[in-house]
């Protein structure tokens, strides 16, 4: 279905790289699906009804800063900058779909078509690791829960802490690694996307740079208790490579952003 529906729309002149709900509507509606019935696509498509649950993704904007702000140390800070990550594909996207068909950007609506549809994924895949970050914290504090009355129990705790703990490292990591990628897709958005939308896109790289720098930084804190010296020597390598690539993206969209805001 989501094949389809953007075959329907490239067909038609227009972006692909809208939310899924979009596609499978744009596919609906283009195939009939919707004529002698209403389609409802969580009891129509199969894959719908295995989804991972997402209770934090589900919340609403005021529910899940609520639930933030609560006395739980969970969802934090790698939750959050994944969020941002997130915040800075859609915004990307945004800017991608507001350039295919603008008069004056022919040249660059294939290019964008094809950015918004890598943002549109690299925002579901930061939206998810919203969720996975939290699970990955969930998981080490049940592995502190362990009993540890007798050697062997104790020696399984710590065992599963270790592993909790370098999950809840390679979690972020992977979340910090997205969001770059996020950052990349706005500088493109920046340099060839609808001047108007400048700030959109710049907007979109200062989310990235604060998912990579957040997810860095909780990485980080999770390395400390890792007896695996040569894991949390790789682990602090990649961040700070990451930081840096991070800082050097951001500053190029942002200096691209005030070109075009000064034009």
């Amino acid at each position: 279905m989501v094949d389809a529906g953007k075959f329907y729309l490239k067909k038609q002149g227009k972006s692909a790289g809208v939310p899924e709900p979009e596609l499978i509507e744009a596919a609906v509606r283009s195939l009939g699906l919707d004529q002698l019935a209403a389609f409802d696509p969580c009891k129509k498509i199969i894959e719908y009804e295995f989804r991972t649950p997402a209770p934090l993704m589900s919340l609403t904007a005021s529910g899940f800063v609520d639930e933030v702000s609560s006395e739980s140390p969970a969802p934090g800070g790698g939750s959050v900058a994944a969020l941002a990550g997130s915040l800075c594909a859609a915004l990307t996207a945004m800017v991608a779909n507001l350039t295919v068909g603008k008069k004056g950007y022919e040249a660059a609506w294939g290019e964008m078509s094809e950015l918004a549809e890598k943002a549109q994924a690299v925002k579901d895949s930061l939206a998810a690791a919203v969720d996975e970050d939290t699970e990955a914290f969930n998981l080490l504090m049940e592995a502190m829960r362990l009993p540890k009355a007798t050697a062997e129990q104790k020696a399984a705790r710590e065992s599963a802490m270790q592993a909790g703990y370098k999950q809840a490292a390679v979690v972020p990591l992977r979340t910090a690694r997205t969001c770059l990628e996020a950052l990349r897709l706005a500088l493109a958005a920046a340099e060839k996307g609808n001047a108007n939308s400048a700030s959109d896109a710049g907007v979109a790289a200062l989310m990235a740079r604060a998912g990579v720098e957040g997810a860095g930084l909780n990485v980080l804190i999770n390395l400390g208790d890792i007896t695996d010296e040569a894991f949390k020597a790789s682990h602090r390598q990649l961040v700070e490579g990451l930081l840096a690539e991070a800082e050097t993206v951001n500053r190029k969209v942002q200096q691209a952003v005030h070109r075009n805001i000064k034009k």
